[in-house]
């Protein structure tokens, strides 16, 4: 495994970091979820990545069950909050009612004293952004959370948070948590450049695009069962993909480049991120065992400019780097 500093900070994660958004608690049991795990501290991932929004909150107590026995100050644990997680107005957002509740949530479920990094899952349009910080502020002093961050926030709300953060004596954000793959390129023409100015580190997730590059979903054939295509609560974040079946043909067209380089579809999706440098870590997430060690064989490679030239010839314009497509719900409170 290789490391990283998570943006300008002292913080070091592995290249590679292990999430559990759709698995821990909804699409795989638990037994699963612990294999997964174990696989990913046997390959030396020292970062995990969860959220108290993943499957109500099942998600952070199966890895608090996996990390569970682990030297607590070799693990770096990460976890977000925004998304409902009860009825009410104030089960969801980034208030600060919300935040000082949520984190003793996530620190019970996950059987932990601190986050490493608390990330605020999406932009909040309903609550002040000061008011936001602050919560998070404090809750830094106290001790509960080493490093704050975002998730899918675009280039003018960091920048805002950043000047609220200069201006009232705050420690900054550190990193955003961006979707970043092959085909989604959306935050390179501006989250990119002001996180490199301003010392954010990208932590990154679905590097190999929901399972679309791992090649497994081929043009003109029936989805795979037990697949993210075939799950009925998922097949939504990718149902429009697997019905593209010109993006299927050119994925399969990089089957020989990733071979070339000796390394399998998703090794090659994996090592593509992790060639941008203001990327500090790639989340991976496993159904199986044996898809953790596959992928983690990606930490360390370097691609040369001619391969990462072929891959781009390839994929041609079925890549979206629109960075209007970073957005955040109008009113989470609706």
């Amino acid at each position: 495994m290789e490391f990283r500093h998570l943006g300008k900070s002292g913080l070091v994660v592995s290249e590679i970091a292990y999430g559990n958004w759709i698995t821990h608690g909804s699409q795989v049991e638990e037994d699963a979820a612990l294999a997964c795990v174990r696989a990913a501290l046997d390959a030396g991932i020292t970062t995990f990545d969860t959220a108290d929004g993943y499957a109500q909150g099942r998600a952070e107590e199966v890895l608090g069950r996996a990390l569970k026995g682990e030297r607590r100050d070799g693990l770096e644990i990460f976890s977000k909050l925004y998304w409902p997680v009860g009825p009410g107005k104030n089960d969801r957002g980034l208030s600060r009612k919300h935040i000082i509740r949520g984190v003793e949530d996530t620190l019970r479920r996950l059987g932990t004293d601190y986050l490493d990094l608390y990330q605020a899952h999406r932009f909040d349009h309903g609550a002040p952004l000061e008011e936001t910080l602050r919560a998070f502020e404090d809750l830094v002093r106290q001790g509960k959370v080493l490093y704050v961050g975002v998730s899918e926030w675009n280039a003018d709300q960091i920048g805002r948070a950043l000047k609220i953060a200069d201006e009232s004596g705050f420690d900054r954000i550190v990193s955003n948590q961006p979707q970043y793959n092959m085909l989604w390129r959306v935050i390179e023409s501006e989250v990119v450049p002001v996180s490199r100015r301003e010392g954010l580190g990208q932590v990154v997730w679905s590097p190999i695009a929901g399972g679309i590059l791992t090649g497994k979903y081929k043009p003109g054939e029936p989805l795979p069962e037990n697949t993210r295509a075939t799950d009925a609560h998922n097949k939504q974040f990718i149902a429009d993909r697997v019905g593209d079946r010109e993006l299927l043909e050119r994925v399969q067209k990089l089957a020989p480049l990733a071979a070339e380089a000796g390394l399998t579809l998703p090794q090659l999706a994996v090592a593509w991120v992790l060639q941008n440098d203001n990327v500090s870590t790639a989340i991976i997430g496993a159904t199986r065992p044996e898809q953790v060690r596959d992928n983690v064989q990606a930490a360390g490679v370097r691609l040369d400019a001619g391969l990462l030239a072929r891959i781009d010839e390839v994929l041609g314009d079925s890549v979206d780097r629109d960075p209007s497509l970073t957005r955040s719900p109008e009113d989470i409170r609706a």
